[in-house]
């Protein structure tokens, strides 16, 4: 066996982090400091869903597994990081057949989809927060029925969410500050896709990814980043992990997300 190198697939969180629109920001502030006690002390604030987290089905199911019912089996394992990242623009949708076509899914794997996306994350190579939160790429509808056949339990993105923003509030009725974003989202999409659009998008398919697989205990990480665009991971096999704390009772929490690679 050769030695094991890691790469960390985790965005960096703090104050400065963009949340998710209408949830309240990341706060931390110090309660001691040295020269006063003696040690250095800090208190946070936040919701679960900023920053690299995953969401339990407790996050959409009222008697759903908790992050601390999800067996440690499913947080560790092999799996793939398949790179899309070349054919995916603003709002663009990608297929379970886009997917296959670059690797090979196996039963069971842990799958992350990395399509380029981080790089516009509050600490990625070129920040643009409207871009990154309101019009990034999301999933077929077909990927619910695929995910469920292939027994994925983690799945995850480099993006603030797993379903399109046209299944958010984002392309359906987001309104801050008198701006109307939704609107403009939904107009980006319109041209896009055209007479399509009620066909990709109807109503009963709001937050599809969460509402129909988290019932099956299908979950996922968002807001993955980090090392997860070096190119030596992709389309390939490799050993994934999920790491949350403890949290008893938690819809969601913070992870740090870690790519394994055994190395001759």
């Amino acid at each position: 066996m050769g030695s094991v190198k890691l790469y960390d697939l985790s965005q960096p969180l703090n104050q400065e982090v963009s949340f998710w629109p209408f949830y309240p920001p990341f706060e931390v502030k110090y309660i001691k400091r040295k020269a006063e006690h003696g040690v250095n002390a800090q208190y946070i604030m936040t919701s679960n869903h900023m920053g690299t987290h995953l969401d339990a089905p407790r996050h959409f199911i009222t008697n759903g597994k908790t992050i601390d019912q999800i067996p440690l089996e499913w947080l560790y394992g092999p799996g793939v990081i398949v790179d899309l990242s070349d054919v995916l623009d603003e709002l663009d949708i990608f297929t379970p057949e886009m997917i296959e076509q670059r690797v090979e899914v196996r039963e069971g794997d842990i799958l992350f989809i990395h399509t380029g996306w981080h790089r516009y994350a509050q600490f990625g190579e070129t920040p643009d927060e409207e871009k990154y939160l309101l019009r990034h790429p999301g999933p077929h509808p077909s990927i619910v029925d695929w995910l469920i056949a292939k027994k994925i339990k983690i799945w995850g993105v480099d993006m603030v969410s797993t379903d399109h923003p046209m299944n958010l509030p984002i392309g359906r009725f987001l309104g801050r500050g008198g701006l109307e974003q939704w609107k403009r989202v939904r107009a980006i999409c319109e041209r896009k896709f055209g007479e399509k659009l009620t066909e990709l998008f109807p109503e009963e398919h709001y937050q599809l990814t969460h509402n129909a697989l988290f019932p099956h205990d299908c979950i996922h990480v968002e807001n993955l980043g980090g090392e997860i665009g070096r190119r030596e991971l992709h389309n390939r096999r490799l050993t994934l992990g999920v790491f949350p704390w403890l949290f008893k009772g938690g819809e969601a929490a913070f992870c740090r997300v870690v790519a394994f690679v055994e190395e001759a």
